[in-house]
């Protein structure tokens, strides 16, 4: 409630202005009454007030030196809100008050529309000025909380760099001991939620994070970190997720941290936790404790590499599976250490799909999508979302080898798709009709066109249209509309464009030169 304190010397008008006050503002205000400055002064010193509504003359202490003692004892800005009680005759003696900031002046007989107003406007005020003072603290706490996680962020990148100055300070006043947790969440697609709205969703789960987690960073892989005093926080937002059937959100949990430096540790445990829930496809958490023990792992599998590569266009597409699954284990797949993982889904980037596309030039736009997709495993939820693709890919690489492989050997399909050009160079043409035509995969048409010809589809179409188009000129035979148009070009603006690309001059000035170059062959048989 708002403190109001009335000081008046009439005991009649300090008790009227209580009552009117407390019948139109019931619950708002706790009033106290004094009888002089002096008395209220003492109360103002003991119990303080937002709102002081003084008389100017009264014994003891008047008015104005009440004024001037609480002007005294606060600050520009602070101290209860100012009213001045007056009569007629005292106003322009009260206006001298102003230098003690006085809010606004009451003239008996008090009118209660006049002193409603006033409370009202000074309430307003108050109101402004907390929210203000509310922003303001809201707001340097954001920056104070950015500015912690900040340099707590900085403590996790670099383990052999030892704490500056600010992360001891951070480090100190870490609530110990402490879980590090880490967050993703992982659409169907494999995109990955931001790291702001698994916040949210973690709030619509749990109730606000900060309660349960003292710490909430981001890290530079758009991971979140949270930091709390027990695991069994987690483990309930783990059963909550799976209540809900939110199967995107994956949790890895560090062991405990008992000093500040143990931030480190504690959140590269949790983030290798985290990787871990790739083999378990039906568990949203990991706890780090649960994995630390030794894990099966192999040697690099070189000799098996050498064969998967081999066996690409090979039509052995059952034995490409089988070497597959081998060289991945997967059947002991829940029991591996990731770090084989790892480096088997490395070397077959660097070993095999590199190797081919170097050998091979670049494949289909559908298959080069597949092969940057399958550069990391993370880019997938779960190990068997990675190996279906990877799986997937191989067999379009298989596909993809063995189509350009027998475009090259087989010249005939090229010298007919050449012979079907030139006899429908003057239809409307493009590759997919001609692959078609010959029975060939687009892909591996392109790729065995451009080796064969030198040149690529559109680039060869229209050196063939502007090859016919120059016989048409040099006979002279009708307008250039129509000789653009009868070698298959859409319009005469079409036309003319092409032939100065490859010609260097327009078709008209092309015809010129030709007639001009017949007239001086034939005057030459003639002499």
């Amino acid at each position: 409630m708002t403190k109001l304190l009335i000081v008046d010397d009439e005991k009649n008008i300090r008790y009227g202005l209580k009552i009117m006050i407390e019948r139109e503002y019931p619950s708002m205000y706790a009033i106290t009454m004094a009888g002089n400055g002096a008395e209220a002064l003492a109360y103002y010193e003991a119990e303080g007030a937002d709102i002081v509504i003084t008389d100017i003359r009264m014994p003891v202490m008047d008015g104005i030196a009440l004024l001037e003692q609480l002007s005294a004892q606060n600050r520009v800005g602070e101290g209860p809100a100012l009213v001045i009680l007056s009569g007629y005759d005292d106003f322009e003696y009260a206006k001298s008050a102003i230098r003690y900031r006085v809010k606004d002046y009451l003239l008996k007989p008090i009118r209660r529309d006049e002193l409603f107003s006033i409370l009202e406007r000074i309430q307003k005020e108050r109101d402004e000025r907390e929210n203000n003072v509310r922003l303001q603290e809201e707001k340097a706490a954001c920056l104070r909380q950015e500015l912690r996680a900040s340099r707590l962020r900085g403590l996790l990148i670099h383990e052999e760099v030892q704490p500056n100055r600010e992360q001891a300070e951070e480090l100190a006043i870490l609530s110990l001991p402490f879980t590090v947790g880490v967050l993703s969440y992982y659409y169907n697609d494999g995109t990955r939620m931001k790291p702001t709205e698994i916040q949210g969703l973690t709030e619509r789960l749990s109730g606000p994070l900060e309660k349960k987690y003292p710490e909430i960073l981001t890290d530079w892989e758009g991971k979140l970190v949270l930091i709390g005093s027990s695991k069994k926080d987690f483990m309930e937002l783990s059963r909550q997720a799976e209540a809900r059937e939110l199967k995107g959100l994956l949790i890895g949990v560090s062991s405990l941290g008992r000093v500040g430096i143990d931030i480190r540790r504690c959140y590269q445990e949790a983030c290798r936790a985290l990787q871990y829930t790739f083999l378990y496809p039906q568990v949203n958490l990991i706890d780090y404790e649960n994995i630390r023990e030794e894990r099966l792992s192999f040697p690099k599998p070189d000799q098996e590499l050498h064969k998967l590569l081999n066996m690409l266009g090979t039509d052995r597409e059952k034995e490409l599976k089988t070497l597959l699954a081998a060289i991945f284990q997967v059947e002991q797949i829940k029991q591996l250490d990731l770090a084989y993982l790892e480096m088997v889904g490395r070397s077959i980037n660097e070993r095999v799909l590199d190797e081919v596309f170097r050998v091979h030039g670049e494949a289909s736009i559908e298959v080069l999508k597949l092969y940057r997709s399958v550069g990391s495993m993370y880019n997938f939820r779960h190990f068997h979302d990675y190996y279906r693709t990877l799986e997937h890919l191989l067999l379009c690489v298989n596909d993809y080898i063995i189509g350009v492989r027998t475009a090259h050997t087989e010249h005939k399909d090229m010298k007919e798709a050449l012979a079907y050009i030139e006899a429908n160079y003057s239809r409307p043409l493009n590759m997919a009709m001609v692959s078609n035509h010959v029975s060939l995969n687009y892909s591996y048409f392109s790729e065995a066109f451009k080796a064969y010809t030198g040149e690529n589809f559109i680039i060869y179409l229209k050196k063939v249209r502007i090859r016919h188009a120059k016989m048409l000129l040099s006979e002279d035979s009708g307008r250039l509309a129509y000789i653009g148009e009868a070698v298959g070009f859409e319009n005469s603006k079409q036309f003319a464009r092409v032939f100065k690309e490859l010609e260097g001059i327009s078709p008209g000035e092309y015809r010129s030169k030709a007639l001009q170059k017949m007239y001086y062959a034939q005057e030459e048989r003639e002499s």
